[in-house]
């Protein structure tokens, strides 16, 4: 019931995103139970594959869905929250239980409109206009309907709940109590005569501008330690697919693309696979390397705040942008693909794609605004100490600039790599 009213009660902007989960999950509900449908249609020929191929859109909408859960303001630890039984355990409970409910009106939503589709509810123009796709003279297996509806909840879910669980803070607190321990502690010592020397005064240290007084500044953010096995991962990918693709193998022996398509060999596609999740895990070290850069050869106030809010933000920012780029290169490769001999992509292959891309952008949106949140309290900072708005914004300008910079030619260049094997 708290669930539903931090729901209810909600800022229209989160309220928006959710929304766009269960948009989400509507897609790749309607992408399963139409898969379900041409098994029920032709027993034995390919379904597996066809349900294999949505394996994409269901990754990307739970992607997409933690991401929103974790810029969802409604389940971000407060002051006094623990104290009403709200601690960090019950609110990754309630980030679990809106990410379903978004997910659950997703698919009940892309249910109804199956089976107004089929011709098994009216009560609307296009009633029964896909009977004859849709396997309307078998009667529905509801068991199989509702499991592969409830796969993008549950998968969704248990994720938001992975990504939100407490963080273990007993060695933190352990060291941090023997820290405290040491510092309450008079520095005293045993004089000759029996006596104790009077502790040592030392001067208070100075707090900065986003720090309590007598805090020690942060340590700098390490680098993000992918890189080398993303970049590793992508030279392996790219081979793959060029030994493949030059082995001779029939295109008509390997994976069934979707929609019309014939085939291809399965090496391609484990080639691609391969140089995605290479482009997921070099993202966040590209992303440290852009701010690093940025900061080289004697740097001004606006190239050094840019650079060190980049390597701050590497990790958040970093793997949506992997993502994106990855799905850039494959929509291009599949353009390539599509613009040959083969036929054209169908209805359910370009619901797909725009699943996926549009997942992607969004996640990559999302996680923008998750930065924005967690260095609200620096730029206030700056604010107050007269720092103008437009040195704020051209940092901002500077940020997206040098990824652009960096993440554009690459995915270009993956993306030719790519392509190059489907070309004849």
């Amino acid at each position: 019931m708290l669930a539903f009213r931090l729901a209810r009660g909600a800022h229209p902007v989160v309220q928006l995103r959710r929304l766009l989960v269960a948009a989400a999950s509507a897609g790749t509900g309607f992408l399963l139970l139409c898969t379900l449908a041409y098994a029920m249609e032709h027993p034995g020929a390919g379904a597996g594959l066809r349900l294999a191929w949505c394996a994409a859109p269901v990754a990307a909408t739970v992607y997409f869905a933690v991401a929103v859960a974790r810029t969802d303001p409604g389940t971000r630890p407060r002051s006094g929250l623990s104290a009403v039984g709200l601690g960090p355990g019950r609110l990754m409970v309630l980030a679990a239980v809106s990410t379903a409910v978004a997910c659950t009106l997703g698919s009940m939503l892309a249910l109804l409109f199956f089976l107004h589709l089929r011709g098994d509810v009216s009560g609307l123009p296009f009633d029964g206009s896909a009977a004859d796709l849709l396997a309307a003279d078998q009667p529905l297996p509801v068991a199989a309907a509702l499991t592969l509806l409830a796969l993008v909840p549950l998968a969704a879910s248990a994720a938001s709940a992975f990504v939100l669980r407490p963080r273990s803070t007993k060695t933190t607190a352990r060291a941090g109590g023997i820290t405290r321990g040491a510092e309450a502690a008079p520095a005293t010592a045993s004089r000759p005569g029996g006596t104790e020397a009077e502790p040592e005064s030392e001067p208070p240290a100075r707090a900065g501008p986003g720090t309590e007084p007598g805090s020690e500044p942060a340590a700098p953010t390490p680098p993000p330690s992918g890189l080398p096995w993303g970049v590793a991962l992508l030279a392996a990918g790219l081979a793959v697919e060029t030994y493949t693709s030059r082995s001779g193998t029939a295109p008509n022996t390997g994976f069934p693309m979707p929609g019309s398509a014939d085939g291809s060999p399965a090496g391609v596609l484990a080639g691609w696979a391969l140089t995605a999740l290479g482009l997921v895990l070099a993202g966040p070290g590209l992303t440290y390397l852009c701010g690093r850069l940025l900061q080289a050869v004697r740097p001004g106030a606006l190239r050094l705040l840019a650079g060190r809010v980049l390597q701050e933000e590497a990790r958040r920012i970093g793997r949506p942008l992997g993502v994106l780029c990855a799905v850039a290169s494959g929509a291009y490769a599949s353009i390539v693909l599509y613009a040959g001999p083969r036929p054209e992509a169908g209805p359910l292959t370009t619901l797909g794609a725009l699943l996926v891309a549009g997942c992607a952008v969004l996640t990559l949106a999302t996680a923008s605004v998750e930065a924005r949140q967690a260095r609200s309290d620096t730029t206030s900072a700056l604010l107050r100490l007269g720092a103008p708005a437009t040195m704020l914004r051209g940092s901002a300008a500077l940020r997206a600039g040098a990824l652009f910079a960096v993440f554009g030619p690459l995915t270009w260049v993956v993306a030719q790599l790519a392509a190059l094997p489907l070309t004849p």
